[in-house]
C-alpha cells in the first residue's frame, strides 16, 4: 500500500467514525431554533433568520475550527486525545509549586470527562430519532413506527461495536462521503433560491443579532449550540485515526458541505416561513424524501459512532491514570493501538441510550438536555489547554491571555444560555456526570488508601530487593533476567549484585588451538552444531554474542551513526555488534539469532578511521567453522570472547 492509499484509507476512516455527530447536527440545529415548542422561541423574520444563520456559521467557525482543530488536537498524550489526555499530562508535567492548581485542574478535567460519558448516550438517541422522524414527513401513516425502528437501529449499531473502529470505519466512510455530498448539494439547491443568504457569512449579522437583540440571542444559544456537537469527539478519536486525516476530511469535506446546507436551510425559511416545521426535508425534493429518510438514518447511526469510540479511548485512558478499574479492553487493529472495543462499556451505553429514547420519545424534547453536556466539556477542555500552554509549553503569558479570553467568553456564554432550560430537561446531563463523577474519584481515592496501607503493611520494593540479597541461605538464581511489573512508581534491580559471583572465565573460541576438539573421532554431533553461546554467563541470553553458525561482518562507526564509539580518544569503548546471517545478506539482524554483546576495544592510534573492525580472514577451516577476529587492535588475530 503507497503512502497516499494509507493516507487515504485513514481519512475516509475518519469520515465514517469522527464525522458522523458534527455531521448530521443539520437534521435537528435550525429546526430547534426556530421550533414554537421552544420554551424561549425565535420568531421567523428576515433579520432573524439572517443572524441565525450567521450565528452558525460563527460558532462552527470558532468552536470547531479554532479552538479544536486548530489548537486543542495539537495537545496529545502519545498520540491519545480527549479531555483525559489532557488530564494526564498535566498531572506528568506538573510543577512542585502548581500542584495544587494542576490538582483543582485535572478534578475540573474529570468532572468534564464524566459530561462526555453523559454526552455519549444522549448523542446517540437524538441523532438516530431525528433521522427516523423524517417518517413523519414523507409518510405520516408510519409515525407508530418511530420509536421501535430507533431501537432496532440502535441496538444493531452497538452489535456493530465488537467489529472494531477500523472494520466500521471502512463499512461508514463511503456512507459518510455520499451523506456530506448529498446534503451540500441541496445546501446549493436551496442557496440558489435566496442567493442574498450569502451575506450571513459576515460576522457583523451575527454580531448585530447578539448584541442588538441580546433577549433573543442568547435564548437561541441553546439551540445554536447544537451545529458544534461532535467537536468534542474530534479530539476523544484522535487515538483511532491521527490528527492529520482528521484536519483535512473537516476542511475539505465536512465543514463545507454542513455550512453550505446551513445556508440552504436559511434560504429555504426566507422563501417558506411555514419550513420551520422541518427545514432540512423540506429543503429536498419530494421524489427524494424516502431515500433522504434512509440516508440519514444510516448517517445518524453513524454519528453515534464518533461518540461510542470516544467513550471507549476515554474509559481505556481513565483506567490507565487509575480513576477506573482494570476493564477487558480488545484491541481491533494491528496497525493502530487506539483502535480498541470496551464490551462493558458498549452494553451499558446501549441500555442507557435505549432509556433516553423512551423516555423522551422526541429529538426535540432530548435538544434541551443535550447542550449542557457539550458546552460544559468544551469550556473545561479549553481552560486546560490554556494551563498546559502556559506551564508546559511556556508560551508568554499575553499570548494565553489573548487567545484564552475570547475563546473562553464563547463558550461561557453557550453553557450559560443551556443551563437557562435546566427545568427542561437539561438537567439529565448534570446528573449523569456527577455520577460518573462520583465513580471515577471514589475508585481513584480507595486505590490510594489500598496502596498506602499496603506498602505500610508490606514494605518498600527496595526493602523487599534488599531482604532477597540478603537472605542466608541465598536464594536459587537461574541465568537470564526477568522483568515483573510493578503498578507503582518505584523501581528496583535484583541483578545487581551477580558480579559477587566472580568474574566471567572466557571460553576460547572452537578454532582456536587450545579448544577442545570435537567428542567421537572428530565427528559433530548434532548438539556441536547448534548455535551456542560465547562470552559472559553473567550477562542474559540476548546480550550474549552467538558465534557458531552466525558470523558476522565487519561495522564502522561511520556507517552505524546510532553505534558510534563514544569517550575519549585512546581509551576502551563498547560496541554493540548485531549479529547477522551470512546466507542471507541484506537482510536484517532476525529476531531469533539476534545477539548484541559488549566488544572491548580501543580506539587506533596509527592513524586508521577509528571505529572500524578489520576483516575477518577468508576461513579458519578447523572444524569447518569460519574463525572471527573481534579486536580493532593491529595484529594477529586473537580468540573472540566478551571481555570484562
Amino acid at each position: 500500500m503507497t503512502r497516499s492509499t494509507a493516507r487515504g484509507a485513514l481519512e475516509l476512516g475518519a469520515l465514517g467514525v469522527v464525522f458522523g455527530d458534527i455531521g448530521t447536527s443539520p437534521l435537528y440545529t435550525v429546526q430547534t431554533v426556530f421550533a414554537p415548542s421552544d420554551p424561549h422561541p425565535v420568531r421567523v423574520s428576515t433579520q432573524n433568520v439572517f443572524g441565525v444563520t450567521s450565528l452558525i456559521f460563527w460558532s462552527v467557525m470558532i468552536v470547531v475550527m479554532i479552538t479544536y482543530v486548530l489548537l486543542v488536537m495539537r495537545a496529545d498524550n502519545d498520540g491519545e486525545g480527549g479531555i483525559m489526555a489532557l488530564i494526564t499530562l498535566i498531572r506528568r508535567y506538573s510543577a512542585p509549586t502548581g500542584r495544587r492548581v494542576a490538582l483543582a485542574l485535572a478534578v475540573l478535567g474529570v468532572f468534564g470527562a464524566s459530561l462526555f460519558f453523559g454526552d455519549s448516550m444522549i448523542t446517540p438517541a437524538i441523532s438516530v430519532l431525528s433521522a427516523i422522524e423524517g417518517v413523519q414527513v414523507a409518510a405520516p401513516s408510519l409515525s407508530a413506527l418511530v420509536l421501535p425502528a430507533t431501537a432496532v437501529v440502535l441496538i444493531g449499531l452497538f452489535v456493530l461495536q465488537r467489529l472494531g473502529t477500523a472494520a466500521v470505519g471502512r463499512l461508514f466512510g463511503p456512507v459518510m462521503a455520499v451523506w456530506f455530498t448529498v446534503i451540500a448539494a441541496w445546501g446549493i439547491k436551496g442557496i440558489a433560491s435566496h442567493p442574498a443568504i450569502l451575506k450571513a457569512l459576515s460576522p457583523t449579522y451575527a454580531g448585530e443579532f447578539l448584541f442588538g437583540h441580546f433577549n433573543i440571542a442568547f435564548f437561541s444559544m441553546s439551540a445554536v449550540v447544537l451545529s458544534v456537537t461532535g467537536a468534542e469527539a474530534l479530539y476523544a478519536d484522535m487515538g483511532h485515526f491521527g490528527r492529520g486525516p482528521i484536519t483535512r476530511a473537516w476542511v475539505f469535506l465536512v465543514f463545507p458541505a454542513c455550512i453550505i446546507n446551513y445556508l440552504g436551510q436559511g434560504a429555504l425559511i426566507l422563501g417558506n416561513p411555514g419550513a420551520i416545521s422541518n427545514p432540512f426535508y423540506l429543503l429536498v425534493p419530494g421524489w427524494a424524501r424516502i431515500a433522504m429518510v434512509v440516508l440519514a438514518a444510516v448517517a445518524t447511526v453513524i454519528a453515534s459512532q464518533a461518540v461510542i469510540s470516544g467513550a471507549f479511548s476515554l474509559t481505556q485512558q481513565a483506567a490507565q491514570i487509575g480513576y477506573l478499574p482494570r476493564l477487558r479492553i480488545a484491541h481491533t487493529s494491528e496497525e493502530r493501538v487506539g483502535q480498541i472495543y470496551v464490551p462493558w462499556i458498549n452494553w451499558a451505553l446501549c441500555i442507557a441510550v435505549l432509556a433516553l429514547v423512551f423516555t423522551f420519545r422526541t429529538s426535540t424534547a432530548l435538544a434541551y438536555a443535550y447542550g449542557v453536556a457539550v458546552t460544559g466539556t468544551i469550556t473545561i477542555t479549553t481552560l486546560l489547554f490554556f494551563y498546559i500552554v502556559r506551564t508546559q509549553w511556556k508560551k508568554p503569558l499575553w499570548l494565553v491571555i489573548a487567545g484564552a479570553i475570547p475563546l473562553l467568553a464563547v463558550d461561557m456564554l453557550f453553557f450559560a444560555a443551556n443551563i437557562t432550560k435546566l427545568p427542561h430537561g437539561a438537567w439529565l446531563p448534570i446528573v449523569i456526570a456527577i455520577v460518573v463523577f462520583t465513580v471515577l474519584t471514589t475508585w481513584q481515592k480507595g486505590r490510594e488508601l489500598v496502596t498506602r496501607q499496603r506498602t505500610l503493611e508490606e514494605g518498600s520494593l527496595r526493602e523487599f530487593i534488599d531482604q532477597l540479597h540478603n537472605r542466608r541461605p541465598p536464594l536459587a538464581r537461574v541465568p537470564g533476567t526477568a522483568i515483573f511489573l510493578n503498578r507503582g512508581k518505584a523501581t528496583g534491580h535484583a541483578r545487581e549484585r551477580r558480579a559477587q559471583r566472580g568474574p566471567a572465565q572466557p571460553r576460547p573460541h572452537p578454532g582456536h588451538p587450545d579448544a577442545p576438539g570435537p567428542p567421537r573421532g572428530g565427528r559433530r554431533t548434532a548438539r556441536d552444531r547448534r548455535p551456542r553461546l560465547q562470552g559472559r554467563p553473567d550477562l542474559p541470553r540476548h546480550r550474549q554474542l552467538r558465534l557458531h553458525g552466525h558470523p558476522q561482518r565487519p561495522l564502522t562507526a561511520a556507517a552505524h551513526p546510532r553505534r558510534r564509539a563514544r569517550g575519549r580518544p585512546g581509551q576502551p569503548q563498547d560496541l554493540l555488534l548485531p549479529v547477522r546471517d551470512r546466507d542471507t545478506p541484506g537482510e536484517h539482524a532476525r529476531h531469533e539469532p539476534l545477539a548484541q554483546a559488549p566488544v572491548r576495544r580501543h580506539r587506533p592510534a596509527d592513524g586508521r578511521r577509528g571505529g572500524v573492525l578489520p576483516a575477518p580472514p577468508r576461513a579458519d577451516r578447523h572444524h569447518g567453522l569460519p574463525h572471527r577476529t573481534l579486536t580493532g587492535r593491529p595484529g594477529p588475530p586473537k580468540p573472540a570472547c566478551a571481555m570484562t
